[in-house]
């Protein structure tokens, strides 16, 4: 069974629906208890970094989370659900984030990427992009060459250990588009709007096992 947390941000019954149609059973709960049985985990979500956090240490889902990591269980952030893994992030001010991956979360663009290319690019970054896969995360299992998927967001992840990149996608820079690092899989994209091989990314995590 997976718990799709719900803390008042994002995308949650699309998720749900997604889950369902590859054929694992899944919930959307704001119950912390019922996210630390649950079998996997996903944190979704669409926003504003700081307000996210907020509702997560409000709700005691950030500590629900740190125990679901912490016991090996098979975790996935989404989008904001991915950057709120991090360290801290820059979006509308300085926020810390849940630390369970060291790094930054920045904005499109930075003074040292600039260049006539990103100039011409509108933020936020919206749309299909080809996914290069860097390390065989479980979830990204049979992930083809040339495979899109699809990308909403303004601020990009910045690990500081650039082995748990697990994928990478372009807008006027390469940036990190999937991460893996031991149980943890999180995504910028949404596999949850990215087709068929968005669905299939869903069902190798349901069936993922570390």
């Amino acid at each position: 069974m997976i718990a799709i947390i719900d803390y008042g941000v994002g995308n949650l019954r699309s998720v749900e629906k997604a889950i369902l149609a590859v054929g694992h059973d899944a919930f959307v709960t704001q119950n912390p208890e019922e996210v630390v049985k649950a079998e996997h985990v996903v944190l979704p979500g669409v926003g504003a970094f700081g307000a996210a956090m907020d509702s997560l240490r409000a709700t005691g889902m950030d500590e629900a989370v740190r125990t679901v990591v912490a016991a090996g269980k098979p975790f996935m952030g989404i989008c904001l659900g991915m950057q709120l893994l991090f360290t801290e992030s820059f979006e509308l001010g300085h926020y810390e984030g849940l630390n369970l991956i060291p790094g930054k979360v920045l904005q499109f663009f930075q003074p040292e990427d600039r260049t006539p290319e990103t100039d011409a690019l509108k933020v936020p970054h919206m749309g299909w992009n080809e996914l290069t896969v860097r390390k065989p995360a479980p979830p990204l299992k049979d992930f083809p060459a040339g495979g899109m998927t699809y990308h909403v967001h303004s601020f990009y992840c910045a690990p500081e250990d650039p082995e748990v990149v697990a994928a990478t996608a372009r807008h006027g820079i390469e940036f990190c588009s999937a991460v893996w690092k031991d149980n943890i899989f999180a995504s910028q994209f949404h596999p949850e709007k990215s087709g068929s091989l968005g669905l299939r990314i869903l069902k190798n995590f349901g069936d993922w096992r570390p």
